[in-house]
């Protein structure tokens, strides 16, 4: 039988993945190609190939070797705490990452580590609380939905260009016009960046969920 080249011994999935962040996160999105993958792997670019075929096929290998990364919660947690829980880390890793949320765009992330690691205990926690399918799959998807925009919108690595952004987009404004924004512009500024906005709102959510909470007399 033939041996596998050398190339391909060296084209782990983890270490495609884990390159492929590095990249990601030191030269952003337009940073990744196979061709400068493959040069800071040492191999060559049909060997990436074969592991992944397409940019959409890197990507997915790169989120789910990402979601490796979401903890496991120890039997027995509350409903809420276990959700808030798995929850914050997802955003913890998205806005860790914004270059990899970029290039993701609108695309499913449907990889086996975040279904078994996010969805899969989610949906089980949910109904084993007394939660219907829907309601469990609707909780989800609401949460989901709010991390995923959360994380997309501010690259928090870098809060003082997010707010250089706004207060450039602002000052061009006619305070006539548009009072409310150009009159708040500190505490805009501040909710720009401001982590606890998603925190806030991801518990409201939970809240309005628990299936504790609506058994409570």
């Amino acid at each position: 039988m033939p041996r596998q080249s050398a190339s391909l011994d060296l084209a782990t999935p983890e270490r495609i993945a884990e390159q492929a962040l590095l990249i990601v996160d030191r030269d952003g999105p337009g940073g990744l190609s196979f061709r400068t993958l493959a040069a800071a792997l040492d191999i060559s670019v049909a060997s990436l190939q074969r592991r992944c075929t397409d940019l959409a096929g890197l990507l997915d290998l790169v989120t789910d070797h990402l979601a490796a990364e979401l903890p496991e919660i120890a039997p027995g947690t509350g409903w809420a705490t276990a959700t808030e829980t798995r929850f914050a880390a997802l955003y913890g890793l998205l806005t860790a990452h914004p270059g990899l949320l970029t290039l993701r765009g609108s695309r499913p992330w449907l990889g086996p580590q975040l279904l078994k690691r996010l969805v899969e205990p989610q949906l089980a926690d949910s109904l084993a609380a007394g939660m219907t399918p829907t309601e469990a799959i609707t909780a989800y998807r609401r949460m989901y939905l709010l991390t995923l925009g959360s994380a997309s919108f501010v690259d928090h690595r870098d809060p003082k260009a997010a707010q250089t952004a706004t207060r450039q987009a602002l000052a061009a404004l006619d305070p006539d016009d548009f009072p409310a924004l150009t009159g708040n512009l500190p505490a805009i500024l501040a909710a720009v960046v401001d982590h606890d906005v998603y925190f806030g709102a991801l518990r409201q959510l939970i809240s309005a969920a628990d299936p504790d909470s609506r058994l409570a007399p």
